[in-house]
């Protein structure tokens, strides 16, 4: 993985004279559109909710999965894959059921810093969620108006001001729509509402494509890449994540 993004930097740095430098549109279309492939899904932590097709089960397996969804790719797929057999690949018969106070208790880890006792939590809020609606989409809608990733922080109670990586792939996941990768099955907010969703490598590529002035991991420095995309894919600015992030992680 490291000798793959350092050859994506490479590229990039070679890529980017005065001249080709007005031709990054052309880039992020190409490698977009290269990415944004059912091909994808088999190496990418997405995969553990495309084993679903109810709209509940959809929502807790890629949430569940986005906040685990940090580290060694090969590590998340695994710690994605133990979570599913815990769950008996029943995630809301699962929530529901409330055997995750026997399964999650404790402060043991149960993947790198997310203990037991925090999943323990999560699934916690989750039941609070599907005991009273019968998609976190409806439970969203309940909250004052706000954008997507506004309404998720209220609801799970964290920070709106952070870059909230894991909770925007989660919102990628559920609203960007007509894709062979991601669900579109929220559709009450619109793709256009997006935020990228921001780490280390996206925000490097971003910096090096002049899409931003900062290398910075901050939800500002994540809306000003967002808007930037937003030149290249009006409707659809999340469909650049593809290019920035994807590229580095399938070459």
């Amino acid at each position: 993985m490291k000798k793959v993004k350092e050859q994506f930097i490479t590229y990039i740095t070679e890529y980017q004279t005065e001249e080709d430098l007005r031709s990054i549109p052309e880039f992020l279309r190409k490698y977009a559109t290269r990415y944004h492939h059912p091909d994808f899904i088999s190496s990418d932590p997405v995969q553990f909710p495309h084993r679903y097709s109810s709209k509940a089960d959809i929502e807790i397996s890629g949430f569940l999965t986005a906040i685990l969804s940090f580290g060694s790719r090969p590590q998340i797929l695994k710690a994605a894959e133990r979570l599913d057999a815990i769950m008996e690949r029943q995630p809301l018969a699962y929530v529901l059921s409330e055997k995750w106070k026997r399964d999650f208790n404790g402060d043991e880890s149960f993947y790198r810093t997310v203990s037991k006792s925090r999943m323990a939590q999560l699934f916690s809020w989750l039941y609070e969620i599907y005991a009273e609606h019968d998609c976190m989409e409806t439970a969203l809608l309940k909250l004052p108006d706000g954008t997507p990733l506004q309404r998720l922080c209220r609801l799970f109670g964290v920070s709106e001001k952070s870059p909230q990586k894991k909770l925007n792939m989660f919102l990628r996941w559920m609203i960007r729509r007509n894709s062979d990768v991601d669900f579109g099955i929220w559709t009450s907010f619109s793709p256009k509402d997006l935020i990228i969703p921001l780490d280390t490598h996206v925000s490097e590529i971003a910096f090096r494509l002049e899409l931003t002035k900062s290398k910075s991991y901050t939800l500002n420095n994540a809306k000003v890449i967002t808007r930037a995309l937003a030149e290249v894919f009006p409707e659809d600015p999340c469909l650049g994540d593809f290019a920035l992030f994807g590229y580095g992680v399938n070459l």
